[in-house]
């Protein structure tokens, strides 16, 4: 990659949409990119092995639209993570991503995940393998720790070895994860937030892309952390479940350009997409039940809600106008 696609890259990642296992498919990922052009996304997390062991090719399935759009990896075996980064090359994405933050049963039985907080120069080693097979940006998302290790001591050790392997971009998830006894959504909130950590990271490393994730709902904390020294923040659940309040208004506030502020028009851009879908064998509601938060907290959002939940299963694309004349 050249010098102005990484730049162009940091630009895009002052605000990311988190990716999410279930949820930020290529669908998703579609419905998005029509709020905000500029915004950085991120497939769901794929893992190495289903890559180069199983040929799960279609997992990388994705639109032209997306760009700019980053692959997210989980494995260990550097060589392996190595031949996954260069299939998702290969396959036109953006930017390579190492998952160290996912805390699932599933993913630390395959000992990646979250559980590499413990081996940063396992991290390193699989960044470094993983750059010399691609041009493409390697960059990591991680935790602060994990269990009862003191993150402000793990945290710098964790950022200088992985950082002195080349990795220039991370995204901090401002909350340790509990390996044990916690659920995956427990994770996600019951862990303290530690922000003053990740801007410290950031002080301390000024040449680095330092963004922060974790407990983020508005453009407002988003701009916050922007205005306060970071370079970038990533948006999990709240771009998913509000994602025009998110995204609509994101290519002014956040790049101060222009873009689809009327959810409407959102809806109205995705017919002719669901058509196309529908006439390759998908179903309807692969794709609006990423749509159901479209309208949250506006009048009508309920009647919106209700009729795509359901008559989306049923399969007539008709049912989206219906819905959407609940709002008029």
């Amino acid at each position: 990659m050249q010098e102005n696609q990484y730049q162009s890259l940091d630009r895009s990642a002052r605000l990311s949409v988190a990716p999410m296992m279930d949820w930020t498919d290529r669908h998703c990922r579609y419905l998005h990119r029509l709020m905000s052009r500029e915004t950085l996304l991120y497939t769901e997390m794929v893992t190495s092995p289903a890559l180069v062991q199983g040929g799960a090719l279609h997992l990388l399935d994705y639109n032209p639209e997306e760009h700019p759009v980053a692959l997210q990896l989980g494995g260990s075996d550097p060589a392996e993570l190595a031949a996954a980064a260069k299939i998702g090359e290969d396959a036109g994405y953006d930017e390579i991503n190492l998952n160290c933050g996912c805390p699932s049963d599933r993913v630390q039985s395959g000992t990646f995940g979250a559980v590499l907080m413990r081996t940063p120069d396992l991290v390193a080693e699989c960044c470094a393998a993983m750059q010399d097979a691609v041009r493409v940006e390697v960059t990591v998302k991680c935790r602060i720790g994990v269990d009862d290790q003191d993150a402000h001591q793990v945290l710098p050790d964790f950022i200088k070895r992985v950082s002195d392997a080349g990795v220039k971009r991370f995204i901090i998830h401002a909350r340790k994860a509990w390996l044990q006894g916690l659920s995956p959504k427990e994770n996600r909130e019951i862990p303290p937030l530690d922000y003053d950590l990740v801007h410290q990271i950031k002080a301390d490393n000024p040449d680095l892309h330092i963004s922060i994730n974790g407990g983020i709902t508005t453009l407002d904390q988003a701009e916050q952390h922007l205005d306060h020294g970071l370079d970038g923040v990533m948006v999990g659940r709240a771009a998913y479940h509000s994602p025009s309040d998110i995204l609509c208004a994101a290519d002014a506030r956040i790049y101060g350009g222009d873009g689809i502020t009327d959810p409407h028009e959102v809806v109205l851009q995705m017919l002719p997409y669901i058509d196309r879908h529908i006439a390759q064998g998908g179903r309807l509601h692969q794709v609006t039940r990423h749509m159901l938060g479209l309208f949250m907290g506006r009048p009508g959002a309920r009647g919106w809600r209700r009729l795509l939940s359901e008559e989306a299963h049923l399969g007539d694309p008709s049912v989206v106008k219906r819905a959407l004349e609940r709002l008029s």
